[in-house]
């Protein structure tokens, strides 16, 4: 895979771009969402912001933290902003920093969340195409047909038959969007569509590293992601539970 195009001068990363084109993405499908359900967008926006600004925090921060060991060894990782972010960092950094933006409106959290996390996981499923393209997050050693073998990457090994993991979380992500979508139709009580994201999104996450061999710190036997992604299992259950309990949108 190729993730550097140089055009003259000017190189743009294939990583950047679909990062780029996730985070649009995910703004478009959620004000689309907002204006049929009559929810106002200012406030979208606003979480919008929150989401960027909050996101790129949280992943370079939860970065820091499982590669301290690295940093230990090299303290110049730190001033390294072009790589290095981890998704769950994102999530959660994006997450408290709409809440509090929320907060701060006197707006509904619950409902906005629902609103946007269908579009968050088509963005992230964007995210995966770059990690693809740039090599990061690559899987383990393959002798399958369905493999995949990089030579100019920068994070996998190259000349070596890999898992396909990101082309996976990928298609994972775009069916998780689109069956919280179609989810989201059926008008669920209020917190069951960001319940539903929990659940499936955490579950997904928890295979896929299974099948990943790029260093991500670890807990034990569990990779930090699956540490996480338990955590953020038990939370949609109880959200899902307590959503039961209450009223429909």
């Amino acid at each position: 895979m190729i993730n550097n195009i140089q055009i003259g001068p000017l190189t743009l990363h294939v990583y950047g771009i679909m990062t780029a084109l996730g985070y649009l993405s995910a703004f478009i499908i959620s004000e689309i969402r907002a204006k049929r359900k009559g929810m106002d967008t200012d406030i979208l926006y606003g979480i919008f912001w929150c989401a960027v600004l909050g996101g790129s925090g949280g992943s370079k921060l939860l970065y820091y933290i499982v590669s301290i060991p690295d940093i230990v060894r090299n303290p110049s990782i730190l001033w390294d902003f072009q790589n290095g972010w981890v998704v769950y960092g994102g999530i959660i950094g994006g997450v408290l920093a709409s809440l509090v933006y929320c907060r701060y409106k006197k707006a509904d959290f619950v409902s906005y969340l629902d609103l946007v996390l269908p579009g968050v996981a088509f963005a992230q499923g964007c995210g995966r195409i770059g990690c693809f393209f740039a090599g990061c997050c690559y899987g383990r050693e393959t002798d399958s047909a369905l493999s995949i073998q990089y030579w100019q990457s920068e994070y996998a090994p190259n000349g070596v038959k890999l898992i396909p993991t990101q082309i996976y979380s990928s298609i994972g992500d775009f069916v998780l969007a689109f069956v919280l979508m179609v989810y989201a139709k059926r008008e669920p009580a209020k917190g069951k569509v960001a319940a539903g994201y929990c659940i499936l999104y955490s579950i997904g996450r928890f295979v896929i590293e299974i099948l990943r061999n790029d260093y991500r710190g670890a807990v034990g036997f569990l990779s930090t992601s699956q540490i996480i992604s338990i955590f953020i299992l038990i939370l949609g259950i109880v959200m899902f539970i307590r959503a039961g309990k209450g009223v429909k949108q």
